[in-house]
């Protein structure tokens, strides 16, 4: 060592020696020696190593298909979170293996197999369900990545953002990511608007007065929405719409009090369908306020019954 004298030790010799002893006996009492310290970081650094080749040459793969679209960004988004995960057990189990106390005690455990396996199995049945269902998903298809679907009967729009062994992540208009397991999935309603034509008809109603001049009101409906720029024509003509009519507005109900009126309306895209629905909202309102045209008003009707009146047929309570 540089600037002590041949034949002294350093001052800081007697620490060193002593932390080292301590370490080698921390190590000792887990099982473990230097030997085994470096089998373990050896181990992760193969499963480390594996786990960038296989996901480099998913993502080369990919970006060699003629075809990038939905369906081969599921695949790869699927297989490499599996890749992920399986090397993480592997590395799990080789590191157990190595470290003699770990791999005493997984053999006790494994020599009562019968219960093991019993709570093992219960334990996993709903993630092993999870990764059934994930399977089928990539398999079958009823939703890829990026496209976009509403899960359930009343459950949020969103866009699917990632699939995984485990569950679904839907990123919905408010930015927030829905995670949802993939057993919920497969077994849900699926509502998709991304899976063959993105193209969406928005029906846009508006709650009229009875005595509103029906006629006057859809004409400036179908005006609004014709000036809107994320109109588009209508690629296939729907039951309820009428050819003749570049937007169809319909009475579709008479309610107490009100009718309604309901505007088939195209655009791209469910998003900016819904865009466009707010904006007509917006428009057909003022224009509605401008030319006089009635809103429906909520009717109310109250029963107050006077119980100091005696009831008829009956003598009235003596004070």
């Amino acid at each position: 060592m540089p600037g002590v004298p041949a034949g002294l030790s350093s001052p800081w010799q007697p620490h060193m020696d002593e932390e080292v002893g301590r370490f080698e006996q921390f190590l000792r009492s887990l099982g473990m020696d230097l030997l085994v310290v470096l089998k373990i970081a050896a181990i992760l650094f193969a499963a480390w190593f594996v786990e960038r080749l296989i996901y480099f040459g998913l993502r080369r793969a990919y970006k060699r298909s003629k075809e990038q679209g939905r369906e081969e960004m599921t695949r790869y988004r699927f297989f490499r979170n599996g890749v992920r995960t399986l090397m993480v057990i592997l590395a799990l189990i080789a590191i157990i293996y190595v470290i003699p106390s770990l791999r005493a005690l997984a053999f006790t455990f494994f020599a009562g197999a019968g219960i093991l396996a019993v709570v093992i199995g219960f334990a996993a049945q709903k993630a092993l369900s999870d990764i059934i269902s994930g399977v089928f998903i990539v398999a079958f298809k009823p939703f890829r990545v990026g496209d976009m679907i509403q899960a359930g009967e009343t459950g949020v729009f969103g866009v699917v953002e990632d699939i995984n062994l485990r569950h679904t992540t839907i990123l919905t208009f408010e930015h927030r990511r829905l995670v949802i397991p993939n057993s919920i999935l497969s077994e849900d309603r699926i509502v998709n608007s991304s899976i063959r034509d993105e193209s969406t008809c928005e029906f846009i109603e508006f709650e009229l007065a009875l005595h509103a001049d029906v006629n006057r009101a859809m004409a400036l409906m179908q005006q609004q929405a014709l000036l809107h720029p994320d109109r588009i024509a209508s690629p296939t003509t729907t039951n309820m719409e009428d050819p003749n009519e570049p937007i169809t507005v319909r009475l579709v109900r008479i309610n107490e009090g009100a009718i309604t009126l309901r505007m088939y309306v195209w655009a791209k895209d469910p998003v900016t369908a819904r865009r466009m629905h707010y904006d007509l909202n917006h428009a057909v309102l003022e224009v509605f306020l401008q030319q006089g045209i009635p809103f429906a008003m909520p009717i109310r009707r109250i029963v107050q019954t006077d119980h100091t009146r005696p009831a008829p047929g009956h003598a009235p309570v003596p004070q």
